[in-house]
């Protein structure tokens, strides 16, 4: 894959893994869009990067994802990368009574709202001689944490659906491929992000974009960065030692 010269959509782009692989697209001579539901996110964001296209937007919300999808048509014709990186994550206690609490945008945003973004822009990709749409999903989606078990869910889920979606685009000129970090030291989940993981060594964001980066241009369908190979290859036999604490 060429990294130089498209177009490219971040969602959840202002903070975290989403903004280091936003700044380092722009290095590579890459317009690049962030959309996310916070405005001073997405103002610190620019910032620290001026030449960035911010847009207010969340995924979740059906009007505020279609007016996304419209105006990327109008003002940015030329989309040719997508990439799924939203995401929230919770601790549950299924033995408590507070278990439900905020389980349907956690759903939502990790999986139902890649879904529906993906099926609103590929008339837009499809118009591109060659496009991607990289779907950020975790090594937690191969071999859970128990105390954020929703969240882990949600990942399986989506790379169970990259892999159907990558099939029925295989005759197209766009690619799917899966982005699979590893622990990395984010905002994701704030107070709520699984005791185990958060007790892991963390990759920062920067040395995962750049990592993850090089493995697209190489062309792989599946980005596997850091401890989420060994996740991906042994899977639920680590469960017992990942939730040991």
């Amino acid at each position: 894959m060429d990294l130089t010269a498209n177009t490219a959509l971040i969602t959840g782009g202002a903070t975290g893994i989403g903004f280091a692989l936003a700044r380092q697209l722009l290095e590579r001579g890459n317009r690049v869009i962030i959309c996310g539901r916070s405005e001073d996110a997405l103002q610190r964001a620019k910032a620290l990067a001026p030449t960035l296209i911010t847009r207010i937007c969340d995924v979740a919300d059906p009007e505020s994802r279609r007016a996304l999808v419209t105006w990327l048509n109008d003002a940015h014709p030329g989309l040719n990368i997508v990439v799924n990186n939203a995401g929230v994550q919770y601790r549950r206690d299924f033995t408590a009574a507070t278990a439900l609490q905020h389980l349907d945008q956690e759903v939502s945003t990790n999986l139902t709202a890649p879904i529906h973004l993906i099926g609103e822009v590929l008339p837009l990709l499809r118009q591109q001689p060659r496009a991607w749409i990289v779907n950020v999903s975790s090594g937690l989606a191969f071999s859970p944490m128990a105390d954020v078990p929703v969240y882990c869910a949600t990942k399986a889920a989506l790379h169970s659906f990259t892999l159907s979606l990558r099939h029925q685009l295989r005759a197209t000129g766009i690619r799917v491929v899966e982005m699979v970090p590893p622990i990395v030291g984010t905002g994701l989940g704030s107070g709520d992000r699984s005791e185990g993981t958060s007790r892991q060594q963390m990759m920062s964001p920067e040395d995962f974009a750049a990592e993850a980066l090089a493995k697209l241009e190489n062309d792989l369908d599946e980005i596997l960065v850091g401890m989420a190979a060994n996740t991906r290859k042994h899977g639920e036999a680590l469960f017992d030692r990942m939730n040991s604490h």
